[in-house]
């Protein structure tokens, strides 16, 4: 594997991948999936990509019902950004193969919350697959992008002089190992494994987020967590999302009575923002005491139905559910991370050299709570302006000088440090989901606080932790032939540590914001209060305000 390259992209969800397409093709690219497929939440996407292309919708309009969605926190001009750049990347996707759904020779359009127009443009109900999918066709027919997989990043390698971004420290196999580039792009995805009711895939540990703050990256708003409302909740299953384009089509929210209880929370019931949404679902549970609610997808024809959603009637048919004569066992779970790693349009951060695209930045463009499909969006308008850097390809010459020689260390992996490891994973999103759920408050957050704290500790003085969390540049580790034929070990220590990193970080920012907003709410501060219409920001241990940063438009 060459080690040397001129950007490395860290991550292979749609982020990623159209980020190492844009890229250009002069510049030798590492693109690194800690999966030997891809697995992201891009993929598991299934209501659409939202752009304003309908002769009655606007660029106007798909600005404010962001603005609207995003609770004050949104930055305009990002939003602007974002929308206008939208019918471009669309028309790159369907010159690039995806199929989307089509009414007649028109791209079809769905509507879904918060949106005052039909402007979501869907592949079924498996629009990420189908995105993701063609991306990654297009990507391995590339001949400038090398995929390393399964290699997993374990930290940042800054130039000690200048602090800028040099590479990267990362398990390749069974070896831990140095990777340097001129550029290196996180686009890792979000963090929802960190909760134990989550629709996101096993893959989304918040990596990029955790290695970014660690290397002393600007961060901000990481208490905004949106929960999605409607999960599958069988015994057994796994909390598979019913997109909330179902409820675009018609289906309705109903409780074990049948009764349409969202309207008692917001005028627009179940099409009221996912956050109103997700609370309501969860007061009315404490209301009845309930496990779940009922998504009932009958009202929606029979035809529509089967063509709009055959993902979800078949996963539900699998858990033995049939949406044509019962309706769907549904709670919040949560979806998706508006905080991240500050990043400018160009998806440049704090750190030269470090970029970050996808949910792993914050751009400005979700504010506190993300407008429904505005996610994929972002990945690819953002993700296209990566065509733009600037960066010299001098390939090999810039390293002849470097010493080929390196300190390699032989280890070994105790069971003890396994077990222990394992007992962290099952613990911390346990804690995380009780304390930062849906609704939180200071005693449960503070008490939190404190067991992550024990536990980092813990984390921090394993032996194995000893070794990795101190690697320097020019040592590669080397693990036991035993421990090659279960490296998934090596990657569980790390999405381990970046989840005690990312927990802690959730459950300080939640304490910080003493008001409720978009996908923070404190049930110690129910209100939103003008003088919280800021950032969180955060930079090492350090939490501040930003200043106010309100515009209406």
């Amino acid at each position: 594997m060459t080690e040397k390259f001129d950007v490395l992209v860290v991550g292979a969800g749609a982020a990623g991948l159209y980020t190492a397409l844009c890229l250009p093709e002069h510049l030798q690219v590492g693109l690194i999936n800690k999966n030997t497929l891809p697995v992201s939440a891009s993929d598991w996407a299934q209501g659409g990509i939202a752009a304003a292309i309908a002769p009655e919708d606007s660029v106007a309009l798909h600005v404010q019902d962001t603005l609207v969605a995003g609770a004050g926190l949104c930055d305009l001009d990002a939003v602007k950004f974002l929308v206008e750049e939208a019918p471009e990347c669309i028309d790159a996707l369907v010159k690039m193969g995806v199929a989307f759904d089509r009414a007649g020779p028109d791209l079809a359009l769905t509507l879904e919350a918060a949106h005052s127009r039909r402007r979501v443009l869907h592949s079924a109900d498996t629009t990420g697959k189908a995105v993701v999918s063609t991306l990654t066709a297009k990507v391995l027919s590339r001949k400038n992008i090398q995929l390393i997989s399964p290699a997993f990043a374990l930290s940042l390698w800054l130039d000690p002089e200048t602090g800028r971004c040099q590479g990267i420290s990362a398990i390749c196999g069974r070896s831990v190992k140095w990777l340097r580039a001129q550029a290196v792009v996180l686009a890792t995805g979000g963090g929802g494994q960190v909760f134990a009711q989550t629709t996101n895939p096993s893959v989304s540990t918040g990596d990029g987020v955790a290695i970014g703050w660690r290397a002393g990256a600007l961060l901000r708003d990481l208490e905004f967590v949106q929960f999605h409302p409607t999960a599958l909740t069988k015994a057994g299953a796994p909390r598979f999302l019913i997109s909330e384009a179902v409820r675009g089509e018609g289906a309705h929210l109903v409780d074990g009575k049948g009764y349409r209880f969202a309207f008692d929370y917001h005028p627009n019931g179940e099409l009221a923002p996912r956050d109103v949404v997700s609370r309501a679902i969860f007061r009315h549970l404490q209301k009845t005491g309930e496990p779940h609610v009922l998504l009932d997808l009958r009202p929606i024809d029979c035809d529509r139905l089967r063509y709009r959603f055959p993902n979800i009637i078949q996963v539900c048919a699998n858990w033995g559910i049939d949406v044509f004569s019962e309706p769907v066992p549904v709670t919040p779970a949560a979806h998706y991370w508006m905080g991240g790693i500050v990043a400018d349009k160009f998806n440049q951060t704090s750190i030269p050299g470090l970029y970050a695209v996808g949910e792993t930045a914050s751009t400005g463009v979700h504010g506190a709570n993300r407008l429904a499909s505005n996610s994929l969006l972002e990945c690819l308008v953002f993700g296209s302006k990566m065509a733009l850097l600037k960066v010299e390809s001098i390939g090999q010459k810039a390293f002849e000088n470097e010493e080929d020689s390196a300190e390699i260390i032989e280890k070994s992996i105790h069971v003890s440090e396994i077990e222990a490891i394992e007992k962290l994973r099952f613990e911390l999103p346990q804690l995380v989901w009780q304390s930062a759920g849906i609704c939180r408050g200071k005693a449960d957050l503070e008490s939190a606080i404190g067991q992550v704290e024990i536990w980092r500790q813990e984390f921090a003085s394993l032996s194995l932790s000893q070794t990795l969390l101190n690697l320097q540049p020019g040592q590669i580790i080397n693990f036991s032939p035993a421990d090659a034929e279960n490296s998934v070990l090596l990657r569980n220590w790390g999405e381990v540590g970046n989840l005690l990193d990312i927990g802690y970080l959730i459950l300080k920012s939640a304490a910080f914001r003493t008001e409720s907003r978009g996908g923070h709410y404190r049930l110690d501060y129910p209100l939103t209060e003008p003088n919280w219409c800021r950032h969180t920001l955060i930079q090492n241990r350090n939490w501040y305000k930003s200043g106010v940063i309100f515009n209406p438009g």
